[in-house]
């Protein structure tokens, strides 16, 4: 008699990280590329520490376990923090490692650590005794460490051998007190534009350019911590938050000496109404910045005169549809620089002389670069990662700055990530498909040869827990476009179909749901619902990320309509396949997802019976201004589209069940959300159930809280589908 596959329990849905994904993380090349370091949380944990490994010999070795204890509490700014990087691991979570001189620098709870290469002690650079500190940054040069502390940036002295740590200098003044903030990134650079410092060091370590943020002009938005057991000031929060259509942060870019003294303001234009997107030194000690509108639609790349801070535009670019940010401007010590755009509706590569004159065009065709992973100067050579062999996949080429064809260096279909090192003769490459978990390998740069294996699967879980890949196929859209799709069928035991099925969703921009990856696997609620007998089905809609400007922008000014008619097109070719019940269709998603959810139920109702919104948006004027502007314009501006792309507009439409699961202090999208579709819901007599967190924000992260949150999932989705 064959062994029936087991039921995926619901601990091992809600445990972090996933069979599989407890990979080493933040791989960094010692200055002469001899070595290299990297987190990993050892035995299927969270707690990371930090490893060294030889390049050489392969020899691998913990080089810090830890720096604070383990009572050590987070900071609300270390919280926050982690919220806009996503981050769930514990333990050591960032370091940084020195260019030019070797050492390590690491931030923690109780304050700034130094260690001088890899087998020293770690050395005390600034204590957390004066308050929380942000941001640490060790100078180019490696003999100073910029951080920021109550709204204001400090400068410290490298420790060395004997003593305590050296004294802070601080460097600016102005803000502590007033609202305002100086070298602190602000939410929306943080949470929208992928910026999560406010301060840059000059590359001779003898300036800073930095931020200013004034958000006193913004009312305070108040979380309260309903669950907490004392109401005193640690049961409140409040957040400047810019809503969509109203005031954002006023911005300013200064320079000031790292020694102190009075800073020279750049010029950001005639308007206050800005985004200081980027700021960047090069290696001839210029400062520029990339300055977006508020529309989005304009981005100037700018050189300031450091004394006057006059500034000259580089270059502009223009779009009909948006400007999506990115980290691909790498200027070089010969004047040229290496720059992204998606001016032809794929975003490629592009040269351009000192200036800003265009040479040339470096790559191009139907598909995206993603990343550039690094410029050989002295080979002319450019590296970078994108979607040349299919939008569902990654990996490392190269390109010569002088033209030329594109090489693949990468070999195994899948999805790659690379870390090169300085020398440009090898780099890291964590390597998965849907039936490879994550393997980390140091690989020969020129031919893509495996030199040393770094990690190699080795969790138990993989093959005990059955889990089965998806099978990876595409759906012709209504009008005729090609979207990427998976599928996954339950054990043979429940027979052919049709099944009950569960579509599971995002839907929004700036991400992907599909790819060739061992995280389509590693998906451990649709492991779960699969193993109970379901057919869940994911589908990237027109709106998601790496298929080109065009694809994506099919959503501007109109979010909820184009995805949903994708997911309904996903789900009639399951029925037409005969794999799917079409009476019993449910769906669900998180954030975009949970959004997605709630717009499937109210504006496809004879195709969703039931649906889970997990932290969903239900109101775009409710959300932050540089993510909703960018697709929808202004409520003020487009109306028409807030309201249309709103469930609570088509309310009157729900006749499915419905959950909604909300944290109650999600800074992000706030339970405001949920609490004003509550009332739409109340005023349509429409019924609905809720579970809420009172201690959670976006991402649930007790493991108490994830596992009953699955067990009510999972026992909703068995009740209604």
């Amino acid at each position: 008699m064959t062994e029936q596959p087991p039921v995926i329990p619901i601990e091992e849905v809600a445990q972090f990280p996933p069979p599989g994904m407890a990979i080493p993380v933040s791989f960094a090349f010692a200055p002469d590329d001899g070595s290299l370091t990297y987190l990993h949380a050892p035995n299927q944990g969270r707690v990371r520490r930090l490893y060294a490994m030889d390049a050489e010999s392969g020899e691998k070795r913990v080089i810090q376990a830890s720096v604070d204890p383990e009572s050590a509490e987070l900071s609300l700014e270390e919280q926050l923090l982690r919220q806009r990087q996503r981050q769930m691991g514990e333990g050591i979570t960032r370091y940084s490692r020195g260019e030019k001189r070797d050492f390590i620098l690491m931030p923690a709870q109780s304050g700034v650590y130094v260690k001088d290469g890899e087998d020293a002690p770690p050395r005390l650079a600034a204590s957390a005794d004066g308050g929380a500190i942000l941001t640490p940054q060790a100078s180019p040069d490696g003999t100073r460490v910029a951080f920021v502390r109550d709204s204001e940036i400090y400068v410290v002295p490298m420790p060395t051998d004997g003593g305590g740590a050296p004294s802070p200098k601080q460097i600016t003044f102005g803000a502590r007190g007033t609202g305002k903030t100086n070298g602190v990134a602000e939410y929306i650079a943080q949470e929208e534009m992928g910026r999560l410092s406010g301060f840059w060091w000059s590359k001779d370590g003898a300036l800073i350019a930095f931020e200013q943020a004034d958000e006193t002009h913004i009312p305070p938005y108040r979380i309260v911590h309903q669950g907490k057991d004392d109401v005193g000031e640690s049961a409140r929060e409040d957040h400047r938050y810019p809503f969509a259509g109203e005031a954002n942060a006023r911005v300013r870019l200064g320079v000031v000496s790292a020694d102190g003294g009075d800073p020279v303001w750049m010029d950001l234009g005639d308007s206050e109404d800005v985004y200081l997107a980027r700021a960047t030194w090069t290696p001839n000690g210029a400062l520029i910045a990339q300055i977006q509108n508020r529309e989005q639609t304009r981005l100037d790349l700018v050189e300031f005169d450091l004394s006057t801070g006059a500034r000259t535009t580089i270059l502009t670019e223009t779009s009909d549809v948006w400007i999506n940010l990115h980290d691909m401007f790498k200027p070089l010590k010969s004047g040229e620089f290496v720059w992204a755009s998606e001016r032809d509706g794929f975003c490629h590569l592009y040269l351009y002389g000192e200036g800003g004159n265009l040479i040339r065009r470096l790559t191009g065709g139907d598909w995206v670069v993603d990343g550039l992973a690094g410029v050989d100067e002295s080979a002319r050579t450019a590296y970078f990662t994108g979607t040349k062999d299919g939008a569902t996949e990654r990996h490392l080429y190269r390109v010569s700055l002088d033209g030329g064809e594109i090489e693949r260096i990468t070999r195994e279909s899948g999805v790659h990530s690379a870390t090169l090192d300085h020398r440009f003769r090898k780099f890291v490459d964590v390597f998965s498909d849907i039936h490879t978990p994550p393997t980390v390998t140091l690989r020969s740069l020129e031919n893509g040869e495996t030199l040393r294996s770094i990690h190699v699967p080795d969790d138990p879980r993989i093959e005990s827990l059955d889990l089965a890949p998806p099978e990876l196929t595409t759906v012709e859209s209504e009008d005729g476009e090609t979207l990427h799709a998976a599928l996954y069928k339950p054990p043979p035991r429940f027979g052919e179909g049709p099944h009950p099925t569960v579509i599971y969703v995002y839907g929004g921009p700036h991400a992907q749901v599909v790819t060739n990856s061992w995280g389509m696997t590693c998906a451990m609620r649709i492991q779960r619902l699969r193993s109970l007998g379901y057919l869940v089905f994911s589908l990237d809609n027109r709106g998601s990320a790496r298929r080109g400007l065009t694809f994506e922008g099919a959503i501007r000014h109109k979010m909820g309509g184009v995805e949903v008619r994708d997911q309904v097109a996903g789900v009639r070719m399951l029925a037409e396949r005969g794999i799917a019940d079409p009476k019993r269709v449910g769906v669900y998603g998180w954030s975009y997802g949970g959004y997605m959810a709630l717009m499937c139920l109210t504006r496809a109702p004879d195709i969703f019976k039931m649906g889970v919104a997990g932290a969903p948006v239900t109101h775009w004027d409710g959300y932050d201004t540089h993510y909703t502007e960018r697709y929808m314009g202004t409520p003020q501006s487009n109306p028409e589209g807030y309201a249309a792309g709103s469930p609570m507009t088509h309310i009157e439409n729900l006749r499915g069940s419905l959950l909604i699961v909300h944290g109650l202090i999600d800074e992000n999208v706030h339970f405001r959300h949920a609490a004003r579709l509550i009332n739409a819901l109340i005023k349509a007599r429409k019924p609905y159930e809720l579970l809420m967190f009172p201690d959670e924000r976006h991402m649930p992260r007790s493991l108490a809280d994830r596992v009953y949150m699955e067990e009510r999932i999972g026992e909703f989705f068995k009740r209604n589908l």
